[in-house]
Order: C-alpha cells, then structure tokens, then sequence
C-alpha cells in the first residue's frame, strides 16, 4: 500500500519509542509517542486564492518535530511500521544535524 499526500500534506513515518535510561522497558500503552518523525511522502503543496501553487518547504527525508495531537495516525500492512499525515504547519521544526 502506497500514500501519496494531497495538498499541502506530508506522510511522516514516527520514530521508535526508546527504552529508558535505566534500561526498563515499559508497556507500549505506558510510553509516551515520539514527537518527531522522518519525512516519507510530500503533497504538491496547497494553491493560494489567486489558483498558484505554493512550494513545500519541507522534503522527502527531512527529520521533523510536530506536536502530541498532531496529524492523523494511519497503519500499513505491516504492523509495526506507524505514520501519521501532517499540514506542513503541524510541523514545529525541522531537525539539521551538525
């Protein structure tokens, strides 16, 4: 299965939950969501009142940040693999390594 965004949406595909510090594992129903993800799919972008496209800033394979509540959860044929489709203004920053 293949999801292609439309408008000015982008599939983000969310990071692994992380063990803690100390080693415990938790249930997955106790772990808090990671709030940052991996850019998937881009839209074309949304077009404006005058009818011209607007350009996506973001990219297919830029890292992001996005709130709690962001976005609509969708699961794929394979279960372990979860995304969410965010507005580019779900997204709160993009993460640049250094």
């Amino acid at each position: 299965m293949i999801i292609q965004p439309l408008g000015n949406r982008i599939l983000v595909k969310r990071a692994k939950a992380l063990s803690s510090k100390g080693g415990i594992l938790l249930p997955e129903s106790a772990q808090e969501k990671p709030k940052e993800g991996e850019v998937v799919s881009v839209g074309p972008g949304r077009r404006d009142k005058d009818g011209e496209l607007e350009v996506m800033d973001l990219k297919v394979g830029d890292r992001v940040l996005f709130g709690a509540y962001a976005g609509v959860e969708v699961k794929t044929d394979q279960e372990d693999e979860e995304y969410l489709i965010l507005t580019e203004e779900d997204v709160l920053g993009v993460l640049v390594m250094q």
